[in-house]
This record gives structure tokens, sequence and C-alpha cells, in this order.
């Protein structure tokens, strides 16, 4: 009761903060109840009274932009935050492509972290939590950082290139509120009183509040039947190691790398698999520190080099980019071992990454054939026996992120929200859009500072090329962010040609954030910019073609590699569709097929990864996907 009685602030008000301008703030707190609280900001003092709850707020008039300044709270005890901005603040959420830092994608922005000097752009990253009972009032821990030095390594590498654009647009300080988790849906992130119309989400909200409910299903999922052990994995519990030096390799098969052992004559396998390989290194390479890309790989794996352990990660995502120690490497033959572990899946190497040895200015190809062996192969657990239900992932329940990592920050006043979320959802398309503009109207509502804008991003290509027409699920999702549009105040920016197909974090993250931010410049500071490229907006039949017509044409249409516009599909009344002749006259697209002399129906980019989606505005914004089939 003592510790609850003693004057404190949310994590949020802090040293280093940035406060909204030109906007009515809220500064809030706790203390004993009763307690009278005097706070002084910028030479004005402003009083109040603790509540019965313990709890406090001021409210302070709109201010311009400007700083440092210092904020003193004072009640029995005494506080002072120091080094307070006011600029424009950004609430940043969504899943693990707005996780992402920049430290993960430090090899393609090694010169903007390198170089980065921005005192004025700051973030708060709000710590991972969930909570199921209803919101919480504050978070454990949090601080604003600035974008210096080895500090803008955790920045949100999204959110950091669009706050750089913003203030180096307006010279003001730009603050990001980064609440994300990677593999969360959009319902995680609605409060209840948000999902009012989503009535079974609303359903399962209620019933995670019991708690008695919550471990009922965690006992039930844990099985009656025991997991077998872990079979012995042969490369590891010898006398002498498969990485090591002494070891003679026997029986040990041809294998390519980069590429899925799946594809390569192993059949469905789940285990842990060796690859060896000797190669020749320079005497110019050796005697100083190096580096070893190693692409992606499936799932976990551990690298040694003659016998020693250079690195290791434990899931498939992270880039795999491991430092060398000088005295590893050494003049002519050396030992690369890589243990891959794998639990589901396709297992191995993720090709169309880069597979190399880097030393000084010199480079090693490390792609090729490689020789594996198998250490151990998982025997298929289903966890038979069990009365069924399995166990509650909290993170992906309704509300649960909202209670945990945004409830606490809405009384802190913002700019505006930026959204990158969807891949979780990208399975259930139809009921998507719904969703966003559920969020967007939550969100607005319990900030309480009218349509504050809502910029977001549409999923970029990913997964396999497909050469010919036909239905995909990642198109509908794009087509339900889409029409997310006719909500007022919102932005998006198309991303369907930054992806990669093999990877769901694409490693282009600043034309994302710079995209966003040319959305923000329109939709929030009401700039005459052409924000975003070639929308759908009609479409009319002339004899045996079709005639587009688009929005945001900008300066003109035209395609970014001087060919006629690809990825157009035509159908007639069958909706069997065919790749279709093109050509741009003046605003429009002519669409048409010497197949189909009855066009009805066209589509743009429609696949999970467009093979040739390359018309644009000559802004150099890609069109965004659609059909009108629908």
């Amino acid at each position: 009761m003592a510790a609850q009685a003693q004057l404190r602030l949310p994590k949020l008000i802090s040293d280093g903060m940035i406060l909204q301008r030109d906007t009515k703030l809220t500064v809030w707190g706790w203390a004993k109840p009763g307690e009278k609280i005097t706070v002084q900001f910028k030479n004005k003092k402003y009083t109040t009274a603790t509540k019965p709850d313990g709890r406090w707020q001021v409210e302070m008039p709109p201010m311009p932009s400007g700083g440092p300044f210092t904020m003193d709270i004072a009640g029995t005890t005494k506080l002072q935050v120091k080094d307070i901005l006011i600029g424009d603040v950004w609430f940043c959420s969504g899943q693990s492509n707005m996780v992402h830092q920049l430290n993960i994608h430090d090899v393609t922005y090694a010169n903007e972290i390198k170089t980065a000097n921005y005192p004025q752009i700051r973030q708060f990253w709000v710590p991972t939590l969930t909570n199921l009972q209803g919101p919480q009032r504050d978070i454990p821990n949090g601080q604003w950082k600035a974008a210096v030095g080895e500090d803008v390594r955790p920045f949100s590498a999204v959110a950091y290139f669009f706050a750089k654009k913003i203030h180096e647009k307006y010279k003001i300080p730009v603050g990001i509120i980064n609440a994300s988790v990677g593999g969360t849906p959009i319902e995680a992130w609605l409060s209840e009183e948000g999902l009012v119309d989503l009535s079974a989400l609303k359903a399962t909200a209620e019933k995670n509040k019991d708690t008695t409910y919550i471990n009922q299903l965690s006992r039930r999922a844990v099985p009656t039947t025991p997991r077998p052990a872990a079979p012995v994995d042969l490369g590891s519990s010898g006398s002498t190691k498969w990485f090591d030096v002494a070891y003679e390799p026997k029986g040990w098969r041809p294998i390519n790398v980069p590429g899925y052992w799946e594809d390569q004559g192993v059949k469905d396998l789940n285990g842990v698999v060796w690859y060896r390989r000797e190669m020749n290194v320079p005497a110019a390479m050796t005697g100083k520190p190096a580096t070893v890309f190693l692409g992606r790989i499936t799932d976990a794996d551990e690298l040694y080099i003659n016998g020693k352990l250079v690195g290791r990660t434990t899931y498939q995502y992270p880039q795999r980019r491991y430092p060398v120690p000088a005295d590893v490497l050494k003049a002519g033959k050396n030992t690369f071992v890589v243990r891959v572990t794998n639990t589901a899946g396709k297992g191995g190497f993720v090709p169309d990454k880069p597979y190399c040895l880097f030393s000084g200015a010199d480079t090693l190809d490390l792609k090729g054939t490689w020789q594996y062996k198998v250490g151990t192969a998982y025997r298929p657990f289903g966890g038979g026996g069990g009365s069924g239900g399995g166990g509650i992932n909290a993170q992906n329940q309704p509300t649960a992120l909202y209670n945990a990592m945004v409830a606490h920050a809405i009384n802190y006043a913002i700019k505006g929200f930026y959204w990158y979320q969807g891949e979780t959802n990208a399975g259930r398309p139809q009921e998507y859009a719904k969703l966003q503009s559920a969020l967007i109207q939550d969100w607005r509502q319990k900030w309480n500072q009218g349509s504050l804008p809502f910029l977001f991003v549409q999923l970029p290509g990913y997964m396999d090329y497909t050469y010919m027409p036909g239905e995909s699920k990642w198109a509908e999702f794009r087509e339900a962010q889409l029409s997310t549009l006719s909500v007022a105040n919102t932005g998006m920016a198309v991303a369907i040609d930054l992806g990669e197909w093999n990877d769901i974090h694409p490693d282009n993250k600043k034309d994302v954030g710079e995209r966003v931010a040319l959305s923000a410049l329109k939709v929030a500071y009401g700039e005459n910019v052409v924000h975003a490229g070639p929308y759908y907006q009609s479409s009319t039949v002339d004899g045996n073609k079709m005639v587009i017509s688009f929005t945001n044409v900008g300066g003109g249409l035209q395609t970014n590699d001087g060919e006629d516009p690809g990825d157009f599909a035509i159908a007639g009344s069958d909706k069997k569709f065919v790749w279709a002749k093109t050509k741009i006259e003046g605003d429009k697209v002519i669409v048409w097929s010497d197949e189909v002399p009855a066009p009805m129906y066209v589509r743009y980019a429609w696949a999970d990864n467009p093979v040739h989606a390359n018309l644009y505005n000559k802004e150099k914004l890609p069109a965004s996907p659609f059909r009108t089939d629908k």
C-alpha cells in the first residue's frame, strides 16, 4: 500500500518523451488518494487532486513544436521529467514487419545505422505483453530512445524511415510509440468495446476472462500419452563430434546449398541434418575478422568452422550473419559444418539468399555442393490420448494485446496511427475489411481526438510465382485492405513490388516507410501531393476490349520497365481468365484477348506474388491489385 501511494507517472511520461503539438495534452499518474498534485511545465502550473482510486490527471493547452523542456510534478514527493520535446507522435502497431528492427536489416541499412544522428526522432518500444482480463493502466517498463548512434538499432525499420521523412520535411520532433508483436491477428488489437459488432470474437473475449476456463484449456493441452524422448543425434553424441577437426566423415551424401533437403531426395524428414564442406581460403582472408552470410535456414542452425562454434540461431526468420574471429580461418583447407534442426515443413537453406564468406575486400562463395548426413529423424507425435481442446495462445486472443499494449497509451495525445499487419489474417480475407474498419473506429474512439489519420501498408508480394491466372487468398486480402480506404481520413501504401518470394519479412523497409510517409503528407498534413499509385475506378466494354479507368494517375500512367502493362487477365461471362494484351491510352488501360470475344471482367496482379505487376504512375508509385468480378 505504501508503494501504491507513492507519486508515480506512467512509463510513457518519462525522460526524452515527445508530446503532440497543437492539441490538448493530458498528463496523469498516481499518488495517495486526495493528495494535491502540481504539474509545472513551460512556466505554467496546473493543479489537481488525486481521486479515491489514486489516479490524477491535468489538462494542458495546445502548444507549438519545440524543446527541450523540463516538467516538474509535485505532491508529497517530487518528480522531474527531462529532455521533453513537442512535435508529432505516431502510434505504430501491427505484427512482425512493424516489429523488424533496423538491427535485423543491418547489412542493407549499414550506412543508415552508421550515420544516424537524429536526436529529435525518438521511439518508445512497448514490451510484448498480454492480458485477457481487461485493460491495463500501465506497462512494467519502457523508455524513450533517440535515433542516435547504436540506439537506432532497435527502431522499427519501417517506422524509422517513416519518421525520418516527416522530420526532414517539417523540421519537427517525431515520436514513435511502437506496440507490435509478430504473428498476431488484428482481433487481438481490438478492445472489448470494439468487438461489439463482431459477436463471435466478443463471446471469445468474454469467455477468456474466466481464469478457470483458461486453466482448464491449459490442462487439456497436456497429452495423456507422454511425448517420446528426443532421439539421439549421432552427430552430437559420439566420442568425436561431427564438427570436430579430428572427425573422419563416412557415409555422407552430396546436396546442394542453398535448397531444401525435401527437394533433393530426402522425403518428409523432420530432425537434425548435418552439412559439411571443405573450402580453400586464401591467405589474404586470414588473420583478421570475417563474416559469414548463411542466408536463412529452416528452422535452427549452428555453424562450426574448423571445429569452433561461430554462430547459432534458434528459429527460421532471422538472416544468418555470423562474425568470425580473426583466429578461426587459416590459409588453405578449412572445414565448414552446419547443424540444421527442422521440426515442420521443409528443412534446409532458403534459396535466393546470400551464402558467402567475407574478409576485408575478399569474398568466398559458399553456394554449391556440400555433403550431408542425418543426425536423427524425429518420429511423428500427435499427443494422442488427450481430451482435445488444446491450449490457448494468449497473444492471438481477442482484446489480449489491446488490453496490455494499447490501453495504457490512450490518454497520450498523438498525430495518428501507422498500421502494418495482416499476414496472420491473410487466410480469412472476407472478414478483414470489417475487422480493420472496426479497429480504426475503436482506436479513434479510445483516443477521443476525432478522426485521427490511419495509415496502413497493403501486403507485398510473397510466396511462389504463378505463371497462369488463378485464385489467391493474398490477392483477396489486399482487396479487403483496399476497401478500407472507404473509411474517412485513411491512407494506404501499396507494397506489391517490395516483397520477396521466399521471405515474409522482405528486406526493403525504407521504401515501405517512405511510401507511408507520402500518404501521411496527404492524409495527415493536407499537402497537395500524389500520395499513392493508381487505384482501380471503373471499367467499360468497348467491343472486344475493356477500358479500365483509375484514380491517382498523377502525372499519367506508365510502366516501370517500358513494356506494356503486365499481369492483366480477362474473362467473359464464364469467368475463365486468360492473360490479356494491353496498352496505355492516356489515363486508361485498354485490355483485350483474341480468346475472349465478349469480355466482362478484368483482374490485375491477382496472385500471391505477381510476376509482372509493372503498372505505375509517373510519380513511380505502383498500382494496387484489383479485380472487377467480385
